[in-house]
């Protein structure tokens, strides 16, 4: 049974252990950390009674249409863990509630009674953003030069208003991708668009696990996949013909795979020439109110710093998420919860008549790398001039920016390249 090292076990790594593991490998994952799913994790935050918050350290949230992630979690056996919501709500300052979501017409028409629906775009401003919509469908995976300008600059060709590009353009993509319109390939931001909201009538659909992220990749979900093998706190020093690890030790494998950052995966190898990439961070702000504040599960906040609400526990528990929060790095913890709190009154006048009981705030500096025009030249594959030594993350050549499924789409090529190099190609990527 040939055998595979793989360092880190974040999703990349977890998804590669799943699929090699099913399918006749002897895997071994080995985890710097205490626990497993790397930037999609859950901590046990101190809380000031004594005890603990299980926190996952943001919200993250899946589409219909990763269609990879879903099959990892259907592998894992984790599938019913995820709730799903038909509704994207919108709110603007004021409290003034609107919500897209699917209505009789097929794809790509699916939204059309919603559009004429939504109460924070003008008719003007509808019909403008349905030329920006025909023009995505038109242009993406056809126009040579999206990977090279922004996602800014697209909407500027296409004449999109103002409150069309704050409103729903940046609303939706700073979103999904962690980086400003300014900031963000358009290739990144058409294919978002594309795939999520053109593709298919359900594509949209958004998935909040039920559970903690941590609750997703524990110890139960693989007991299905004996041949896996997980080995926490157990930091790899270099990767060069055997695997070193920080305590002295070494080990070897047939083939190695170096899930982990690109920083990372530069400095366990010699051999390797990694590109460098720029970091976009992701702010995550929990609350918990003395009495309920808000009945909606989800927002998506507009005009303000907030950019997603999430119901975490009858009302009273909620996260929120700032994506490309460079804004507030060097902001205090208590800085960081007045303002948000200040911003919730507004949307939400319950606030104002709640206590705050407790807050955490938690910063991800380098919660993805930067989708920055000319960026996806630079993205490697997962093969690399040392035949048994692969590399799989976010980072690569995934044909998506850094999202979960991204992570899982390089875990899947990894596995399906090292399938190949053992004799024996098996195809894990789903379209």
């Amino acid at each position: 049974m040939p055998s595979v090292l793989v360092v880190g076990g974040g999703l990349a790594g977890l998804a590669a252990a799943a699929a090699l593991g099913g399918s006749g490998f002897q895997v071994h994952v080995a985890e710097a950390r205490p626990y497993p799913g790397g930037r999609a994790t859950s901590y046990n935050f101190p809380s000031g009674d004594g005890s603990a918050d299980l926190l996952d350290n943001c919200q993250h949230i899946l589409l219909r249409c990763c269609t990879n992630l879903l099959d990892f979690y259907r592998r894992l056996g984790a599938s019913d863990s995820v709730e799903w919501h038909r509704r994207f709500y919108f709110i603007e300052p004021g409290g003034r509630v609107s919500d897209l979501r699917a209505g009789f017409f097929p794809a790509p028409g699916h939204f059309f009674e919603s559009f004429l629906t939504l109460r924070f775009l003008s008719a003007t401003d509808k019909v403008a953003l349905v030329r920006g919509m025909l023009a995505v469908r038109n242009q993406h995976g056809k126009r040579a030069d999206l990977a090279d300008i922004s996602m800014a600059q697209w909407l500027q060709e296409q004449n999109q208003p103002e409150q069309v590009v704050k409103r729903f353009w940046r609303q939706v993509l700073v979103s999904a991708i962690n980086e400003e319109l300014d900031q963000m390939a358009a290739s990144h931001g058409l294919q978002v668009i594309a795939t999520g909201f053109l593709g298919t009538s359900d594509g949209y659909q958004m998935g909040v696990p039920k559970v903690t992220l941590g609750e997703l990749y524990s110890a139960d979900h693989w007991r299905h996949l004996p041949n896996v093998h997980f080995a926490f706190r157990q930091k790899v020093e270099s990767v060069n013909g055997s695997c070193r690890f920080e305590d002295g030790s070494s080990s070897t494998a047939d083939y190695y795979l170096l899930a982990v950052p690109f920083e990372r995966a530069q400095a366990l190898s010699e051999r390797l020439i990694v590109p460098t990439f720029t970091h976009s961070p992701i702010t995550s702000i929990h609350l918990w109110f003395d009495q309920p504040v808000t009945d909606l599960p989800h927002a998506t906040l507009l005009d303000r710093t907030i950019h997603w609400m999430f119901n975490k526990g009858g009302g009273q528990h909620l996260q929120l998420v700032v994506s490309a929060s460079r804004s507030l790095i060097h902001l205090s913890q208590q800085q960081i919860v007045d303002l948000v709190v200040q911003e919730l009154t507004e949307f939400f006048p319950a606030v104002a008549r709640a206590a705050l009981v407790k807050s955490r705030v938690i910063k991800e500096l380098r919660a993805t790398f930067s989708a920055a025009p000319g960026s996806e030249s630079q993205r490697p594959g997962q093969t690399t001039s040392v035949k048994n030594l692969f590399v799989a993350g976010d980072w690569t050549r995934t044909g998506w920016p850094a999202t979960m499924e991204g992570a899982v789409r390089s875990g899947y090529l990894a596995a399906e390249a090292i399938t190949s190099a053992a004799g024996s190609a098996r195809q894990f990527v789903l379209p």
